[in-house]
């Protein structure tokens, strides 16, 4: 019987390795040493399939940045410009506002009469016409039929 020595604390002891042991070691050590050199020896259409799928993989990468930056920068143009619609309405209100109470309707009415000579319509001055379902009314129509009334 052959046996290793080992040193366990202050004392040496020995223990015998059994054959089985040894023939399992030797035979995974084969294994390991066999898978080594596969690995050594890759196959050419592997590596290249590797590095298919890395640059696949990169441009795909690459791309999603890519997007992914656009989508940054009009999220950004939108918000600006959203600030900027806001800042033009108010100031559109605004101007509305202030030209809405500017004007006077009854001065209006005043320039109308007095300086223009303009008269309220009479009974006999207003002519009323139905649209017939139309979106809009042809008064070209309505105006040669009254003018050719009159005559």
């Amino acid at each position: 019987m052959e046996g290793n020595r080992y040193v366990y604390g202050n004392a040496a002891q020995i223990e015998v390795i059994p054959q089985e042991l040894r023939e399992r070691k030797k035979k995974r050590a084969k294994q390991i040493k066999h898978n080594r050199e596969k690995m050594s020896k890759m196959n050419p259409a592997y590596v290249l399939f590797l590095l298919g799928a890395v640059a696949v993989t990169a441009f795909v990468l690459i791309h999603y940045l890519n997007l992914k930056s656009e989508l940054s920068t009009t999220v950004k143009n939108i918000s600006t410009l959203e600030k900027e619609y806001a800042s033009l309405k108010m100031t559109n209100d605004e101007d509305y506002s202030s030209i809405e109470a500017s004007v006077n309707v009854e001065e209006i009415r005043r320039i109308a009469i007095e300086e223009l000579g303009m008269t309220y319509a009479g009974d006999g001055q207003i002519i009323t016409f139905s649209t017939e379902g139309e979106d809009y009314v042809r008064q070209i129509k309505k105006m040669e039929e009254v003018a050719s009334a009159k005559e």
